[in-house]
């Protein structure tokens, strides 16, 4: 009989499970153009953050009357609009109003959508179908119109002011895609073998819903929130751009666009810095996006 040692017997070692936040930094900053717009928006926040501080120019003074539509120059880096107030100024308080709207318009729309999504996805049947159809029915009009048209009746009936009017309209405009993807999400989580588990251990719907399915949704949320802050932010320079935005004299990108259209030729840097600022820090949301998107991909997960 031979006798068989442990050192004979051959162990099969499993493998090394890869670090998620390893491999999560890997694919996020693998391209060049997510690393950039990633720069793009952290510069931003900055600006936004310390305007006070970085602004060389009160933007809301106005100057005196040899100080109109000056152009680019030392005293002026981008020179001054047709009141004397320096563009450099108005762009940087700029970034504040495009932030805020963005960020409050996208926490409202999912605040409101997010929980009707899995509403609707969870209980199926008419529920299902009268939130869906009603998302259905705000995605036939196209967002920009759908706040233009909201914008113009909150502002003819004096519900609200200001910057609040932005704020709501975009919100109402952008619930049905969080509601959507939140609905698909919660039809392909809840027949899982642990959401049956809960189920038959007695747990409760509210429970199911918030504790099981709704952490489960939040990667391509995230990647929702990241591409619509970009929509969010062009879509407010459109309104202001139209007029229905913020109230003079506050800064915004798309008004300062439309002060600026007026002198094409003869003061190129007032209308061609803000619609550079939007343009860029756009197409920065988007390639975060997309580089969220790829990094939170499931099918990604456990390559180094």
């Amino acid at each position: 009989m031979v006798e068989k040692h442990t050192s004979d017997i051959g162990f099969s070692e499993a493998p090394v499970r890869a670090s998620e936040w390893r491999r999560f930094r890997r694919v996020f900053f693998e391209r060049k153009l997510v690393t950039f717009g990633l720069v793009v928006l952290v510069l931003m926040v900055i600006a936004a953050a310390f305007a006070p501080l970085l602004t060389p120019y009160d933007p809301y003074e106005l100057g005196d009357a040899g100080e109109s539509l000056l152009q680019p120059g030392g005293e002026h880096l981008l020179g001054t609009d047709l009141l004397g107030r320096d563009t450099l100024s108005r762009l940087i308080y700029g970034a504040r109003t495009a932030l805020m709207v963005g960020f409050i318009s996208v926490f409202i729309s999912g605040f409101i959508g997010v929980p009707l999504g899995i509403i609707a996805g969870y209980f199926g049947g008419v529920i299902n179908m009268v939130i869906m159809r009603a998302m259905d029915a705000i995605m036939c009009f196209p967002m920009l119109l759908l706040a233009l048209l909201l914008a113009a009746v909150l502002r003819e009936y004096d519900v609200i002011s200001g910057i609040w009017v932005v704020i709501i309209a975009l919100s109402i405009a952008i619930i049905p895609g969080y509601a959507r993807v939140t609905h698909g999400v919660t039809l392909s989580i809840k027949e899982n073998e642990y959401i049956m588990a809960q189920r038959a251990m007695g747990s409760s719907n509210m429970r199911v819903m918030f504790r099981h399915i709704l952490p489960n949704a939040f990667p391509p949320l995230i990647v929702l929130v990241t591409m619509q802050l970009g929509a969010l932010i062009l879509a407010e320079a459109g309104l202001s751009f139209l007029g229905i935005g913020i109230d003079p004299p506050g800064a915004a990108w798309g008004a300062m666009v439309w002060d600026g259209y007026r002198y094409l030729a003869n003061n190129t840097a007032l209308w061609l810095s803000p619609g550079i600022a939007i343009a860029l820090v756009v197409f920065a949301f988007n390639m975060v996006g997309d580089g969220l998107r790829d990094a939170l991909d499931p099918r990604l997960r456990g390559l180094l």
